[in-house]
């Protein structure tokens, strides 16, 4: 529906929202709007630098456990009963 909107449409919403708040509360809501604008990108960017890292950690814990697993020597299977020499 708001692509059908053309210049006329807008500028009488622009008019209307002029006339609700006022002109002297614009400034203060555009700014208003601007910063929450940044306080949100900020908040999604940190979110996905906190992903990264976790799923980082999840990796080197993966690959630290399987080279544990790798440099481990195998222990043989030994008997419980002594070795009798016939």
């Amino acid at each position: 529906m708001l692509g059908n909107l053309n210049g006329w449409h807008l500028l009488i919403l622009l008019v209307v929202i002029l006339l609700l708040f006022g002109a002297a509360k614009l400034p203060a809501l555009a700014k208003s709007m601007g910063q929450s604008a940044r306080v949100f990108k900020g908040e999604m960017k940190a979110m996905k630098e906190e992903d990264k890292t976790a799923d980082a950690s999840k990796t080197s814990t993966v690959a630290d456990s399987t080279v544990a697993d790798a440099t481990t020597p195998a222990t043989p299977a030994t008997d419980s009963a002594p070795d009798k020499k016939p």
